[in-house]
């Protein structure tokens, strides 16, 4: 049988361990450099350090497979831990102890949080070696093994993505008498102390929720949840998935804008803005029983995955053709669609008029049914300019064929690999810069420009084009 002692301080040393370690056939230590080594040596009992694998090993992966390896070569033997060992080296040795049917037990012990910060609210014990991704504010942390500036650095980067940079936490570590003293500092203080050992811990308490600095998507489901409880906001609870859709829509706008504007900040505080509409429908959707946040979430995850098996499968693509061609394939698959115009039919009616032509000529272009170039496709512009010219003078189907002319100049933009929608916010944008100049040209103001003739207005109009062009 492998017994695991785990001794975290000298002085943490329990009867039972100490009669396994007196009785052991074979007795190993982690490392003769931690503080409890000495509480071993005095014992005056033979034991093998393994500090040696320590330095030969390539990484942790390596190193707790030569531990387990050697503890199982001795088969019945004391090992005593003096680090966190029970998420990393613990199922290393029993999955090579399992191999020779070689029983392991941990035997009884006291943990750092106990030895550390006794008296102190329950907490989850992790090592600075294996930190958790995410932590939750709404819970107590014990992290152990901060053994230089260096981890102590990590874990306090860690630390503050989810508590407040001055959030009172306590470091401890054993002193010269063998056993754990704490002390209070702020956080953001963690890797400035004057000294870490194997023995160094920190206790993080739980943070009250509105004392954070910090917030998740966790929380702003909260907030939401909140603001459509009885007592919560009039007017978010009165909202719909219908009443909400031109929000939705506002808010993706504004945060295009922000792209455009290249202004970091700006995207951050609208993206938000984007993250909240998502909140409040999927809120919505809870409250009726449809669905929540995390079926959101994990219809997202699931159809990356399914769409992604270059990545995640055993697919070989060539490039971003291939990647392309592969989705559309995968979602034709995945609605059930077994024609292209099917396809044509799903790009959603609501998109702005030319992004969904657009769309709809791609998704035609897909099988084959397209112009060979622009400039192939560009007579049609004309014909289609002759046909509304047509529709004017008789004075019918003028509104169908605009809508073809439209379409047309569309087909061209595409072909050309340029976005329509943005080339007609372009020109916009151009033509509202033109008339401020012409306004300015008039004297400024609305009135100027009502006392000139249009003749007089085109003249300053071509002033100003030539004033824009040359800026």
């Amino acid at each position: 049988m492998i017994q695991i002692v785990i001794l975290r301080a000298p002085n943490l040393l329990t009867m039972e361990a100490r009669e396994a370690i007196l009785n052991a056939p074979s007795l190993f230590l982690q490392t003769e450099k931690h503080p409890s080594a000495e509480t071993v040596r005095l014992l005056g009992k033979p034991y093998t350090s393994m500090d040696d694998l320590f330095e030969s090993s390539e990484d942790f992966d390596c190193l707790n497979r030569q531990i387990a390896l050697r503890l199982v070569q001795a088969k019945e033997c004391v090992y005593i831990a003096t680090g966190g060992i029970l998420k990393s080296q613990l199922p290393a040795i029993k999955a090579e102890a399992d191999k020779t049917d070689i029983p392991v037990r941990v035997l009884a012990y006291v943990g750092v949080a106990n030895a550390a910060f006794p008296g102190r609210e329950r907490a989850a014990e992790v090592s600075a070696h294996d930190l958790p991704e995410q932590f939750d504010p709404e819970s107590c942390y014990v992290i152990d093994e901060i053994d230089d500036q260096i981890t102590a650095g990590g874990v306090k980067l860690a630390l503050s993505e989810f508590f407040p940079d001055e959030w009172s936490i306590s470091v401890s570590a054993v002193g010269n008498d063998g056993a754990y003293s704490a002390r209070d500092i702020p956080l953001c203080e963690l890797d400035r102390q004057t000294c870490y050992d194997a023995t160094t811990a920190v206790y993080v308490p739980r943070t009250p929720f509105l004392q954070r600095t910090r917030h998740g998507l966790d929380d702003v489901m909260r907030v939401v949840r909140y603001l459509r409880a009885p007592n919560g906001c009039p007017w978010d609870r009165e909202q719909t998935h219908a009443s909400l859709k031109n929000a939705l829509l506002e808010e993706c706008y504004e945060l295009i804008d922000a792209i455009d504007e290249g202004d970091d900040a700006h995207i951050c505080e609208e993206l938000g803005d984007v993250l909240l509409q998502f909140a409040l429908h999927a809120v919505i959707a809870e409250e009726q029983s449809a669905f929540n946040d995390r079926d959101a979430a994990t219809e997202l995850v699931e159809k990356l995955i399914y769409r992604h098996p270059h990545v995640f499968g055993e697919v070989r693509v060539g490039g971003t053709a291939d990647v392309l061609k592969n989705w559309d394939a995968l979602k034709m698959a995945q609605r059930n669609q077994t024609t292209q115009a099917e396809v044509l039919k799903s790009v959603p009616k609501s998109f702005p008029a030319l992004q969904r032509s657009r769309k709809v000529q791609k998704k035609a272009a897909d099988v084959g049914f397209d112009w060979p170039s622009a400039k192939d496709a560009f007579f049609k512009i004309g014909e289609e300019t002759r046909e509304l010219q047509e529709a004017m003078e008789a004075g019918s189907n003028i509104a169908e064929e605009m809508g073809d002319l439209l379409f047309a100049v569309v087909n061209v933009a595409r072909l050309l690999k340029l976005e329509p929608e943005f080339l007609l916010m372009d020109a916009t944008d151009k033509f509202i810069a033109r008339f401020e100049v012409m306004e300015r040209l008039a004297g400024g103001g609305r009135d100027a420009l009502t006392e000139l003739s249009l003749e007089e207005m085109d003249k300053l109009w071509e002033q100003a084009k030539k004033s824009r062009s040359g800026e």
